[in-house]
This record gives C-alpha cells, sequence and structure tokens, in this order.
C-alpha cells in the first residue's frame, strides 16, 4: 500500500531514480494506492549515468503507475503476488509511458487492462 511520503524506485529508462509520492488518485479522500493504481510523484533523485539525457528533470511532478509493491495483492483466482520493492513507471499527461524501457518483469493482471502497452514493454509476466 503507498500514501503521501512514500519512495519509489522507477523502473524505466526516464532516466529517474526514485520520486516520492505526492498525492493518491482516483477517489474522495483516497488513502492508500496498490498495484495498478496511478498516483502523482515528484522525482527526487536521477540516474548517475542518465543525468545528461535524462527525460525527466529533478523536483518535476509527473503521474506515475504503480506495478510492484511490497504488501500482496490478491488477483482474481485467488492468487497472492508481492515483490521485494516499491516502483513505479512515470507517466505524461496523456497517461504514456515516458521511457521506452521497462526493466524486470510485471504482474500478469496488466495485459488486461487498459495499461497494455506497459505489458508490451515489459520483459516478462508471472502469475
Amino acid at each position: 500500500m503507498i500514501q503521501n511520503g512514500t519512495y519509489l524506485n522507477v523502473i524505466d529508462n526516464s532516466g529517474a531514480k526514485i520520486v516520492g509520492c505526492i498525492q493518491v488518485k482516483n477517489g474522495f479522500k483516497k488513502r492508500y494506492a496498490s498495484m495498478g493504481d496511478i498516483i502523482v510523484v515528484s522525482v527526487k533523485s536521477l540516474r548517475n549515468k542518465r543525468r545528461i539525457t535524462s527525460k525527466v528533470k529533478k523536483g518535476e511532478v509527473l503521474k506515475a503507475l504503480i506495478v510492484r509493491t511490497k504488501s500482496s495483492s490478491k488477483e482474481y483466482s485467488n492468487k497472492s503476488i508481492n515483490f521485494f520493492e516499491n516502483s513505479v513507471i512515470l507517466l505524461t499527461n496523456n497517461n504514456r509511458p515516458v521511457g521506452t524501457r521497462i526493466f524486470g518483469v510485471l504482474p500478469k493482471f496488466f495485459r488486461y487492462t487498459k495499461h497494455f502497452k506497459i505489458a508490451s514493454l515489459s520483459a516478462g509476466l508471472i502469475s
């Protein structure tokens, strides 16, 4: 579960390394976000190798899609899935990914949501 003030890792090649959650979207006074939710984030630090060619700047405010969480979440088949880190993918205002590659695997349910492009960019899908 992600809430305001949570620091998250970025797993795309946009140039950002760590972002902090500012606001949880989609709901009146919604406090927590889970996998598949969109949040508003601020870029806290950049990757060392990509500082010159980075697509984002430090302190920039963007949307992000949560793709991995430490807390377990249940799927339709009653399987629970969790990861070792909280991770996001940065999005533009039109909900398009900023980066062109996604590092690591994603949960399989992204194939059946409106974020199918993100599922196709990833290295693989796990159930």
